[in-house]
């Protein structure tokens, strides 16, 4: 693994910048330029602001809003008392982190002409990245809709507590206090939720369903089997038998005084205030402000100054070009009938299911294994990281999607998860697992992101920085990937990669469809039917997700097509110089990256290898 092991570069420099000079006459001064947060005003026949500012100086205050502005960071980071709190999600809190980043961002732009060694540029480069994708979507608002289709304020925590360590008497303490956080942290959410309804910016009636049902499964018992209880059935041997009891007593009174109350309440105001003022269509973009708000989640989540139409025309085209794919691959299987009559086959046919939720587990691990096995060959960095497979949690799986990738935490002991989706097992075809594993483990999320997580000499920020169309796109990838690794088997398997890779290329079509071009949702889910063998459960909730979480779903597509183009121009400039290990390494071991700035660091890489002597045959007489 590369290193960064260059100091800054600007630690101790001070830069000068002259403004107005007093006028003749002191009845009238030139009014007090703007300096950046860090700077001095001098005044000595001229108004100046002196920099004594440094990128590091700057990187360190944005971690610390970073961690220290929100109590659940805070308490992985080791903030004991941070252990106790739900972070605060009011406008008025909301408004000051958004002035705080005005304020960095005002403080990155003043040391824009600085030197800096290259290291130290892509330090530069990213913290601005950043606080640019913040702040393109600071004036929207989006504390108004506080939730997606299957996640959401009303069950993070039961994420949450699979993430906590209880190893003490006060985690469990901690943790107990949090519990009694709910009632305030829900109530607040509600403000932003009523702000939205006053302001006509709502989640779509569409999902809203599904939200219900999550709500009022989460604000019953049985106790001990309730998620958010389960730390308090099971205790280190370091606790003894009576502290245990106490412990326990504790965690049943924050159930029942906060915890339940909280989601009785919730539920009420769903159903009597929210639901009813619900927005009826499926997009946002039916409003100026809509689909204003539209055009910046497009470049927000592609990192690309695109359109929607744009993209729009990009997952056409692609439909097209992947359906001719798999058409190649029915001709190869012999299978006599309609590319319909295929997919209702996939779809139906007993021997692409199984009806037992462990041998469906068992599958994608064995999966999962085969990949590791290969990873050598494609991958000169491996993560140290290892990861898991278990399945969605009960209570979110019946609106979650197929499988997903829970990062873990290397500086806390905990591995990483591929989550496989075990509820409705008719829905879950075998062909598929390859794909999903493929994208979710490694070469995927698991590899890609843990990767990140262990860079070495680089900020903080960096070690988690995921821009989706880089994260999501090197998944995509990952799955294409597969074919070259040798993990797909049978014509079916491959054809289960294209409908993946169909789905999406339906995505960077519905998203925009619905969005931005008034598509219903009968029009969307037609392009996955039409094109894929997705199960009819599986279009049902992706497309929920589209509606509730729009943008993000342009992120896989254009992600993965850069990627492709990029190692395609590496191997054509190269020719035998090209080596699959290294091209990796050089995509991933800087950490998520937006496309831009990756497809700069690609040319450079390539440069340098062009630069390179040619091997000499020593072995030549």
């Amino acid at each position: 693994m590369t290193t960064f092991t260059t100091r800054l570069l600007v630690t101790a420099m001070m830069v000068t910048i002259p403004t107005t000079a007093f006028a003749q006459t002191p009845a009238e001064p030139a009014p007090m330029p703007f300096c950046p947060e860090g700077s001095v005003i001098i005044v000595d026949g001229m108004r100046e602001c002196r920099i004594a500012d440094t990128l590091e100086k700057l990187i360190a205050d944005f971690e610390q809003l970073e961690t220290f502005g929100n109590p659940i960071s805070a308490g992985n980071e080791g903030d004991r008392a941070a252990l106790r709190k739900l972070p605060d999600v009011s406008v008025e809190n909301y408004d000051k982190g958004t002035a705080k980043l005005r304020t960095f961002k005002a403080r990155h732009t003043a040391l824009a002409t600085l030197p800096r060694s290259p290291k130290a540029q892509m330090n530069y480069d990213l913290l601005g990245f950043v606080l640019d994708q913040r702040l393109l979507l600071a004036d929207y608002d989006e504390a108004r809709i506080p939730f997606t289709n299957d996640s959401g304020f009303f069950n993070e925590l039961a994420y949450i507590s699979r993430q906590t360590n209880f190893e003490s008497v006060d985690d469990y303490e901690a943790y107990a206090a949090r519990l009694t956080e709910l009632p305030r942290y829900f109530r607040q959410h509600r403000a932003n939720m009523d702000r939205g309804i006053k302001t006509g910016l709502t989640a779509s009636a569409e999902i809203m369903p599904g939200i219900l049902e999550m709500v009022e499964t989460l604000g019953k018992g049985p106790l001990d089997e309730h998620p958010f209880y389960k730390p308090f059935t099971v205790y280190p041997d370091t606790i003894s038998k009576a502290e245990q009891k106490r412990l326990k007593d504790l965690g049943e009174a924050a159930m029942k005084m906060a915890v339940f109350p909280a989601y009785r309440d919730l539920s009420k105001y769903l159903k009597r205030t929210y639901m009813r003022k619900a927005r009826a269509s499926v997009g946002i973009g039916t409003t100026p402000e809509g689909r204003e708000y539209y055009e910046a989640l497009t470049k927000y989540f592609t990192t690309l100054d695109i359109t929607p139409d744009e993209v729009h025309q990009i997952g056409l085209n692609e439909v097209a070009r992947i359906r001719g794919e798999m058409d190649m691959i029915i001709q190869e299987t012999e299978f006599k009938g309609t590319f319909a009559e295929f997919l209702d086959f996939l779809r139906t046919d007993p021997q692409f299911y199984t009806d037992d939720p462990e041998q469906l587990l068992k599958e994608a691990a064995y999966i999962a294994k085969k990949v590791d096995g290969q990873m050598p060959q494609f991958f000169k960095t491996l993560p140290r990281l290892s990861y898991g497979v278990i399945k969605v949690p009960d209570e979110i799986a019946a609106n979650y999607t197929t499988g997903r990738y829970w990062g873990g935490n290397p500086k806390q002991g905990r591995a990483g998860n591929y989550v496989v989706n075990t509820f409705n097992l008719p829905m879950r075809p075998l062909y598929n697992l390859p794909a999903l594993t493929l994208h979710e483990g490694v070469p995927g999320h698991h590899h890609q992101i843990s990767l990140g997580q262990e860079l070495e000499d680089v900020p903080k920020f960096r070690q988690n920085l995921y821009p989706n169309a880089f994260g999501e796109g090197w998944g995509l990838y990952a799955e294409k990937l597969g074919e070259e690794m040798g993990i797909y088997t049978t014509p079916y398997e491959k054809f289960g990669r294209l409908t993946y890779e169909m789905w999406r290329a339906c995505r960077l079509v519905v998203d925009t469809g619905m969005h931005y071009k008034g598509w219903t949702r009968e029009q969307a889910e037609a392009c996955f039917f039409e094109n894929s063998a997705l199960a009819a459960h599986n279009i049902k909730t992706e497309v929920e997700r589209y509606i509730s979480w729009p943008g993000q779903a342009l992120a896989y597509k254009m992600g993965e097509l850069k990627i492709v183009e990029l190692r395609k121009r590496a191997e054509t400039a190269l020719g035998d110089r090209f080596s699959i290990r290294e091209f990796h390494d050089a995509v991933l071991l800087d950490g998520g990256v937006p496309l831009g700035i990756l497809e700069s660091k690609i040319d450079r890489w390539i440069a340098e290898q062009l630069a390179q002597p040619l091997p000499t045959d020593d072995a030549a007489p």
